[in-house]
């Protein structure tokens, strides 16, 4: 008697109930090699590497079937699909990408003549690249940059090499020559005399001539010598207010820069001379001092002074006996920004490239010189055979003055804001103090870009 339930019997010999499963088609399974981790290397990458002009390294390419010259020509529809993790490696490096030829191959295509039967591979990128930044990674809107730029829009090459912490290190002569850095000679030092008008002075000197002449000749015609008298108490009024103002002339100018109240770059308006006071930070130039080879510098000066005594040589033309005169002079400065204290903004100071500046930064004694110790300080010979100068027995100081990244410092300039970029430059006229009566200080005046720096390092001599 047949059963209403279909049943089968296993392998193991056992009875179950229902018919017996159909066997089912295996799928096709589709081997592929897999990738290598590249550990973020772009040469490793294959076709990623590609993108950005990277070489690969075929040794590390992975492919599961090369295609050459030698495999059969298809003449059907699909002979068969190849499978390709890595480049193809062929004879002709063909585009893969642009326009086609007649014979449906792409077009080829070279950025320059071909030697030795060889046709270079030109990769087409999916746009341009973009230009280099500088050398602080900051990145400002709009056209303006701290220097001349190359075709590419970057900063253009300076000379000189550059050491491990990016400051250019060059020779006297290639700084004196560099565009981007701005020499500041001795012309540009407070003088008393240079911030009174020649026609003033001579006119002050005619004054007090005919001042005496007519007093001398009313003491001789009639004996009353009242205008002799007030003519001198007059003139020694004004050659006292004359030294007065030569001895504390400077340190009036450091006192005004300290007294004037910093201003918010946020509301400073275009056009307008304010003061700043923040932090510094290097541009695309930095220096190096000259003598302790301090990097990351935006301001260095390095002077050299003698002591002339009863029968010494002189130190310059003006050098008087027992004092101390100004032999060699060097003071360099360059673009670099600052961070104001007040808002938090950051502007490029355009002191580089020739612009006029005015500097008021401490230098520290760095190393005394005297014939007995001369020979005791290699670095110091080697200073002064850099720049041609002798080592005769002269009693010699070095002072060395910097604003390096990070310094705090003051600055006074003119505003501009050209789409988006802060900037402070010097402005067109010098800048007046006006009179400080309290002080009996005539008048004197600011030219181009002031520089302010009180935290100098306290260098203390070198031990020799």
């Amino acid at each position: 008697m047949g059963s209403r339930f279909p049943s089968h019997q296993l392998s193991n010999g056992l009875y179950v109930s229902g018919r017996p499963e159909q066997p089912k088609e295996k799928p096709t399974i589709m081997s592929s090699a897999a990738m290598p981790y590249t550990g973020g290397d772009i040469k490793k990458s294959g076709e990623l590497g590609k993108m950005f002009d990277i070489p690969v390294e075929n040794s590390k390419a992975r492919k599961s079937g090369p295609v050459t010259n030698n495999a059969p020509s298809r003449t059907g529809s699909f002979v068969g699909v190849a499978s390709h993790s890595g480049p193809i490696s062929s004879n002709k490096q063909k585009s893969n990408s642009g326009p086609l030829g007649k014979h449906g191959e792409p077009i080829k295509k070279s950025s320059g003549p071909q030697s030795g039967g060889v046709t270079p591979m030109v990769r087409q990128n999916s746009g341009p690249v973009p230009p280099v930044l500088p050398t602080t990674g900051l990145i400002t809107s709009g056209p303006v940059s701290s220097g001349p730029l190359n075709s590419s829009g970057a900063p253009r090459k300076l000379s000189g090499p550059l050491d491990s912490t990016g400051s250019i290190k060059m020779n006297v002569a290639s700084i004196a020559h560099n565009p981007a850095v701005t020499n500041i000679t001795q012309e540009d030092e407070y003088s008393f005399t240079k911030s009174v008008p020649k026609i003033i002075l001579w006119a002050v000197g005619l004054l007090f001539v005919m001042g005496f002449i007519a007093g001398g000749f009313i003491l001789g015609a009639v004996h009353n010598a009242i205008l002799l008298i007030v003519v001198v108490v007059f003139f020694v009024l004004v050659v006292v207010l004359f030294i007065w103002n030569s001895c504390w002339g400077k340190s009036s100018m450091i006192g005004f820069i300290s007294r004037y109240s910093d201003a918010d770059l946020r509301t400073a308006q275009d056009g307008q001379y304010i003061k700043v006071s923040g932090v510094v930070t290097c541009g695309n130039v930095p220096l190096e001092s000259s003598f302790q080879n301090v990097p990351r510098c935006v301001y260095t000066s390095t002077s050299l002074y003698e002591y002339r005594g009863w029968d010494s040589k002189t130190a310059n033309p003006n050098h008087r006996r027992f004092t101390w005169g100004l032999r060699s002079f060097e003071r360099h400065v360059v673009d670099f920004y600052i961070s104001d204290f007040q808002s938090g903004l950051r502007a490029l100071v355009k002191t580089g490239y020739g612009a006029k500046v005015t500097s008021y930064v401490d230098e520290s004694i760095v190393v005394d010189i005297n014939p007995s110790n001369k020979d005791m300080s290699p670095e110091f010979l080697r200073w002064l055979a850099q720049r041609n100068l002798s080592s005769d027995d002269r009693v010699m100081r070095i002072k060395e003055g910097y604003i390096k990244e990070g310094s705090t410092v003051s600055v006074m300039g003119v505003v501009r804001r050209n789409e988006n970029v802060l900037m402070i430059v010097a402005p067109s006229e010098p800048f007046s103090t006006g009179c400080q009566w309290a002080k009996c200080l005539f008048p004197a005046s600011f030219e181009g870009i002031v520089l302010r720096c009180e935290d100098t390092s306290k260098i203390d001599v070198i031990p020799v």
